[in-house]
């Protein structure tokens, strides 16, 4: 069955960096789309950032646009998502995301941002 499994989240300042990854299995993961997801205490979940199978298109909403980048690592089954000049609104629970015949994501890593 389809496992994602989200690593790379924390505490960080804000203007800081961080690293999220997400390790993928149970499908074949070089031909779908993935995505990542981010949900604010209390809020519905928000798809922030989306990638093709190839890699060789992305999409951003535009809280995060010119500041995160989505990648994906085909050979590792590694779909990542690089976070800089974090802001305070940017603390969420982070779930990697794909959709292989219905909507599947992980467990999500917490993102904290606060001096």
């Amino acid at each position: 069955q389809v496992q994602l499994v989200e690593s790379g989240g924390g505490l960080v300042q804000p203007g800081g960096s961080l690293r999220l990854s997400c390790a993928a299995s149970g499908f074949t993961f070089s031909i779908y789309v993935m995505g990542w997801y981010r949900q604010a205490p209390g809020k519905e979940p928000d798809l922030i950032a989306s990638i093709t199978s190839t890699g060789g298109s992305t999409n951003y909403a535009d809280s995060v646009k010119g500041r995160f980048a989505i990648s994906r690592d085909n050979a590792k089954n590694t779909v990542y998502l690089q976070m800089n000049n974090l802001k305070p609104e940017d603390t969420a629970v982070y779930y990697c995301a794909t959709w292989v015949g219905r909507r599947h994501w992980g467990q999500g890593t917490q993102v904290t941002v606060s001096s």
